[in-house]
């Protein structure tokens, strides 16, 4: 048994995703998911070795669904006191100006994530309730909450500030945060450290339902595509990515549309979904085969849009010598990364089309030995940096 774990936990609105992981080797003990939290009827699945459990009940709120995980510990294994759990780890989205690294939850904390509420409305409130209940529930062990947005926080302000007033900017707290930075910062080390190098020039394609690109220069990000919020940059799954203001106002004045209306439209009602009916991207190559022109017209919209990204920041780093896809879309369509390198041929880069064929699972480089740029598949792991941010703390 481990020395030591830390149970990570991932609150949303209607769910808590959670994982026992240690530290040091990286192994994770055990994993499991509550869903539909507040439906009729919830369901609560459990991983242990080569056991998984799966309970349908109704799940009222999230305190009943986390007290359900702990007696699924205690019965099915690793008990939290066997596995030694030092500290359980938050996933929180929005740490604004406040936090540029972990934080050890305490009063003062859970008020700061509170007041960053505006600028993390689908995301904060769901962390705080998930906080909130574990330490009730296991309030002999720290708890300590990992911010998406850290890892942005100290993006120089020529790519931080907006265009925008700058009174009106500094009051309302508008600049770009990014997000999925747990992630972009794990895959960035995790290059470095094959590579051997730490004065890398780097793009970081977090592709998933969710869609960021960061540059990263010597450890360091200078640049990301997600803004104030998580709908700028890319299409993603249902996020339009870039698009001009003005089509907001364009809906207001034309369409009579609500604000509220435009923020469903923009964040869950675009993107691919917007473009195809489909929101998962297996799908959505399923119509391309089958003849589709809108779905074909669709993914060369996200392709673009893709290689607009990668080739302005390699003009803001001045070069770029590694390219990394993670993340669902990114680890697993063979066929996107294929194509997104035939676009950035331009770049001297060349795939190895077997490599870039192999399931993925484990990292994996696909570029040639002759590519001036090093592309690599490598799954992230936002479960296993967030535990060992925690333990940095503790």
């Amino acid at each position: 048994m481990s020395t030591r774990t830390v149970l990570v936990i991932n609150s949303g609105s209607s769910s808590i995703k959670y994982q026992l992981v240690d530290p040091d080797s990286g192994e994770r003990l055990a994993s499991g998911l509550v869903e539909r939290i507040g439906d009729s009827i919830g369901t609560i699945t459990h991983k242990h070795g080569e056991e998984k459990t799966e309970i349908t009940e109704p799940v009222p709120d999230h305190g009943f669904g986390l007290a359900e995980v702990l007696r699924l510990f205690e019965e099915k294994g690793p008990t939290l006191s066997e596995a030694h759990v030092v500290a359980v780890g938050h996933r929180v989205v929005q740490g604004g100006r406040y936090f540029s690294g972990p934080a050890l939850v305490d009063d003062a904390v859970v008020a700061k994530i509170e007041e960053l509420v505006p600028l993390g409305p689908l995301h904060n409130p769901a962390h705080l309730k998930g906080i909130e209940v574990a330490r009730k529930l296991m309030a002999g062990i720290p708890q300590v909450v990992v911010f998406d947005t850290a890892f942005f926080q100290d993006l120089p302000e020529e790519a931080a500030r907006y265009g925008l007033n700058r009174e009106v900017a500094d009051r309302y707290s508008i600049r770009r945060y990014g997000a999925h930075g747990t992630s972009h910062q794990y895959v960035s080390q995790e290059i470095a450290k094959r590579l051997g190098r730490e004065d890398l020039k780097q793009i970081v394609l977090h592709l998933g339902n969710g869609a960021s690109v960061s540059a990263v220069v010597n450890g360091h990000a200078v640049d990301t595509s997600m803004g104030l919020t998580p709908l700028e940059g890319l299409v993603m799954g249902g996020r339009t990515g870039d698009i001009d203001p003005a089509a907001v106002f364009h809906l207001v004045r034309v369409a009579g549309m609500t604000v509220d209306e435009i923020d469903h439209l923009f964040n869950r009602e675009s993107g691919m979904k917007g473009l195809t009916g489909q929101q998962d991207m297996r799908e959505v190559w399923k119509l391309i085969e089958a003849g589709d022109q809108q779905a074909r017209d669709a993914m060369d919209v996200y392709l673009h849009r893709l290689v607009k990204y990668v080739g302005a920041y390699t003009a803001v780093m001045g070069g770029v010598d590694a390219i990394t896809f993670t993340a669902g879309i990114g680890e697993n369509d063979k066929r996107l990364r294929a194509e997104l390198c035939e676009r950035l041929a331009f770049l001297g880069i060349t795939v190895d089309a077997a490599a870039n064929a192999a399931p993925a699972g484990e990292p994996v480089t696909i570029s040639t030995p002759e590519s001036a740029v090093v592309v690599t598949v490598l799954p992230t792991n936002e479960e296993l940096a967030i535990a060992r941010q925690a333990v940095t703390l503790i």
